[in-house]
């Protein structure tokens, strides 16, 4: 069987045009050497090397011999770089999942971003879903991790790991009159939205921000009149500007520089928290998932 070591002494003797001097260049004894490319020329049938009388030189069926020697050892090369690579998580596919609200968040941009900026042979494909949706995908091996809001039960196969809880926002239409009783930079209390309409976002079948937010004004001693639900966490701007209601959304959405809508911060107690969480699958911590995780380790500890 020839073996790829035998490549690489072919291609140092024809390099070197000598046998001792491939062997220093090999870290081998002369012998050795002689002895292993006589044993590849009598598995291959014929000589790979002229003997003259200072070093050796390659015959005819010797040159196509090392020709080829030196292409499949250069994709040995590479195979091997891109291996470390991918289990660096410089390259390989990474397959990343994110709901409308966390796309939004500083964290998540600036992870994506560097990954993209510092690694352009990872294959990064992103898809934008609800959490359940996502979290299916995950499961399934059809996404590698998503940044979800609201985690679904406890999920054996899943391991989500809770970021950090952002503080949500009032946002509301540029002609209600609360705008003018708090300015901007000012505290306001919850319980001063309790005879406002309200457009919320709505997970149907789980738990989610969308009971957070009831319970929180619910404590502020309101039940709040919910006259429209919405899909998508970031159809509700949409809906406040257009003069539907008001809403409660994570701080990082409430600036993002569309019109229609303002934002004024809760009084502290009385904002209820939009968490953020990586979920990944269970027991596939390698390559660039690993180094997905990793770089969120050391974004949060920024």
């Amino acid at each position: 069987m020839i073996e790829l070591r035998h490549l690489r002494y072919a291609v140092a003797v024809a390099d070197e045009g000598h046998i001792t001097r491939a062997a220093e260049r090999l870290g081998l004894q002369q012998p050795p050497l002689s002895q292993q490319i006589r044993a590849l020329e009598e598995r291959l049938g014929v000589a790979l090397f002229r003997r003259l009388p200072r070093g050796v030189a390659p015959t005819a069926a010797g040159e196509v011999f090392i020709e080829r020697a030196r292409a499949i050892l250069g994709d040995v090369d590479l195979a091997i770089e891109a291996a470390r690579r991918t289990g660096r998580g410089q390259a390989g596919r990474l397959a990343v999942g994110f709901t409308g609200s966390a796309a939004f968040h500083p964290l998540v941009a600036s992870v994506i971003r560097a990954m993209r900026d510092d690694s352009p042979d990872l294959g990064l494909t992103l898809q934008e879903a609800n959490s359940d949706t996502l979290i299916a995908a995950v499961r399934t091996g059809r996404l590698d991790a998503a940044f979800v809001r609201a985690p679904p039960e406890e999920d054996a196969g899943v391991t989500m790991r809770q970021l950090l809880d952002e503080e949500m926002v009032a946002i509301l239409p540029n002609d209600h009159p609360l705008l003018a009783q708090y300015e901007e930079g000012q505290a306001m209390p919850l319980e001063a939205l309790s005879a406002a309409r309200f457009v919320l976002y709505h997970r149907p079948g789980g738990p989610g921000l969308y009971d957070g937010i009831i319970a929180a004004c619910r404590k502020a001693g309101f039940s709040p009149r919910v006259v429209q639900e919405a899909s998508q966490m970031t159809s509700t701007l949409s809906l406040v500007a257009a003069g539907l209601g008001v809403s409660l959304v994570p701080g990082s959405m409430g600036g993002l520089g569309m019109t229609g809508f303002s934002q004024r911060r809760l009084r502290h107690g009385d904002a209820p928290v939009a968490p953020l969480i990586l979920a990944w699958r269970t027991g596939e911590e390698s390559g660039p998932l690993a180094r997905l995780i990793e770089d969120v380790r050391r974004a949060l500890a920024v």
